[in-house]
């Protein structure tokens, strides 16, 4: 049966063809650029002496069992942690009063008093920075320990001449159950996008688990100032203020990680995940639009697969549908080896879909106004 050139069907299908073609572009132009990613060889490797901030608030437990990790790395050059304690009511001080006593490259900043009209962590890791030692800073926070006794040589290794912010990963530990593999997805998708972006000259967050920048950079730009009255921002609001088409690097490398325990809830997760979204609303026009275009497209590829198989002879739209799938099932696949995330890419067909609820699910949030405390 010929189908008229303009009918409900046609005008279905070349839109999940327009959708699909977006989506393609993506995959192939700026995603693939992360799966196919092979450091630069340096000629020479230089080691800066390094200040690690970790703040943290009420993590007397996390700090017993992963700041450790932070203070044991393989790292000859001078460096430190500075540890900022946000107003703790617990065991913390103790805590690091002991471990103080342990490891002499253990520096604690104690806060006694919140900063009116700060919310976030913004003020605390202010207040490290500043204290900091050393020009090249590496963030992280106190529930995140270091994936090996090597973090600390990598990630300062991703600089070079002209290189000013390096992004890192910030992985969750693998535990059972579907919250824990839909947490972890969500989190090597977001890390699929910044590091992709930040390899085509667009860098527009890091995260600040794992995340390093030069001191001059915070105080040239005179740190959060132009964004302390938003919740959050420290690691994307930020970076897109002072990083630029040359001065971003990413280090991607395994041991580079770090590693956070998730959530256990999904309350506890969506309320994370609108306090992340509540930023975007902030990120310039460009970004918006690019990272619109890619989720927007996302969203409508199972829609339109749909009705494009209802109203339209079905194995075209499906032709096309497997295309990208398998574009996506190579990009996927690559990427998550990078990211030590290899175990997830046997669902991979199962979150693609996923992303389409999660869209529906979440975008909601980037309306509603985020928490002003961060602990």
């Amino acid at each position: 049966m010929k189908i008229p050139p303009f009918s409900l069907g046609f005008i279905f299908f070349a839109a999940f063809c327009l959708v699909i073609f977006i989506q393609l572009c993506y995959y192939l132009f700026v995603f693939g650029k992360l799966a196919f990613y092979k450091p630069k060889q340096k000629s020479s490797s230089q080691e800066y002496p390094v200040s690690v901030i970790v703040c943290g608030k009420d993590e007397a437990e996390n700090i017993a069992t992963h700041l450790p990790a932070a203070l044991v790395q393989n790292y000859t050059t001078t460096h430190e942690i500075v540890f900022v304690d946000d107003n703790s009511t617990d065991e913390t001080k103790y805590l690091l009063e002991g471990l103080g006593r342990q490891f002499k490259g253990l520096r604690t900043l104690l806060l006694t008093q919140d900063a009116m009209g700060i919310p976030g962590k913004k003020f605390p890791l202010s207040m490290g920075i500043r204290a900091a030692k050393y020009e090249t800073l590496l963030l992280t926070d106190a529930d995140c320990f270091p994936a090996s006794e090597n973090w600390i040589k990598l990630m300062q290794d991703g600089y070079d001449e002209g290189i000013s912010i390096v992004l890192g990963y910030g992985a969750y530990a693998k535990k059972k159950g579907v919250l824990n593999k839909l947490i972890r997805f969500e989190t090597f998708h977001t890390a699929l996008q910044y590091l992709s972006f930040a390899l085509v000259k667009m860098p527009y967050m890091g995260v600040g688990r794992n995340l390093s920048y030069k001191r001059e950079m915070f105080l040239k730009n005179k740190g959060f100032a132009s964004i302390n009255h938003i919740p959050g921002g420290d690691d994307d609001l930020f970076i897109i203020k002072i990083a630029n088409e040359t001065n971003t690097a990413i280090v991607i490398d395994k041991d580079a990680h770090t590693i956070s325990e998730p959530k256990a809830t999904w309350r506890e997760w969506q309320k994370q995940k609108r306090r992340h979204y509540s930023t975007s609303k902030y990120y310039p026009a460009k970004f918006k639009w690019w990272l619109g275009l890619y989720s927007f497209s996302h969203f409508l590829v199972y829609p339109l697969l749909a009705v494009s198989i209802i109203f339209f002879n079905w194995w075209l739209p499906l032709s096309v549908y497997f295309l990208r799938l398998i574009v996506l099932a190579v990009i996927w696949k690559k990427t998550m080896n990078k990211l030590n995330e290899s175990d997830l890419w046997s669902r991979f067909l199962l979150f693609d879909i996923w992303m389409f609820l999660y869209y529906f699910i979440m975008s909601p949030n980037i309306f509603r106004r985020a928490e002003r405390k961060w602990k």
